[in-house]
């Protein structure tokens, strides 16, 4: 098999279990949510994303992760409101007042506009640390030698799903639904 291969069997793998894990928790219905919009503006803002990430994968692996899920919420959430002004905005608004470090809080406070402590914000940080969790578990899986060219893309495929999984959670809250169109 060829590595392009085995990165997307790895992504599609990781992609419905995380579709599991959401459906099961009632953050999401068993399908992906998704728009062109929202997958295109992470291929703007992965670059960045992944920058800051890096630089706490090895202190803080979910993190790294987890906090792909807060990105995709706000672009989702971006989407929903102005596309046509929100989606010109670069990664920088993504960030907290002290950078990636409080992402997560002000994506939650300020973008998706839920109190940090509310059972809402709670029941999002738990959703997001298990996928991340789960993310995990399944790049050990793979047995990949750490600091490898493999190893980067995996966590780079992951990331990714992560991001359309946090984008997927705040489509469904918002109120979205998916329905086929065959």
């Amino acid at each position: 098999m060829d590595e392009s291969s085995y990165y997307g069997i790895f992504e599609n793998n990781l992609r419905d279990e995380l579709i599991r894990v959401c459906t099961l928790a009632l953050c999401l219905d068993g399908n992906l949510l998704r728009s062109d919009d929202i997958d295109q503006k992470w291929k703007e803002l992965a670059p960045d994303y992944m920058a800051d990430a890096m630089k706490v994968i090895s202190d803080y692996p979910t993190v790294s992760l987890a906090w792909a899920g807060y990105v995709g919420m706000a672009i989702a959430k971006w989407w929903d409101q102005d596309w046509s002004t929100f989606g010109a905005w670069p990664y920088a608004k993504l960030l907290g007042k002290r950078g990636f470090d409080d992402m997560d809080e002000h994506i939650i406070r300020d973008i998706v506009g839920l109190k940090l402590e509310s059972e809402e914000a709670n029941k999002i940080e738990e959703i997001l640390r298990q996928c991340a969790t789960t993310a995990i578990g399944f790049i050990r899986h793979e047995n990949i030698e750490p600091m490898s060219i493999r190893a980067f893309h995996i966590y780079a495929r992951s990331v990714k799903v992560l991001y359309e999984i946090g984008a997927a959670i705040m489509l469904k809250r918002l109120g979205y639904k998916w329905k086929s169109v065959l």
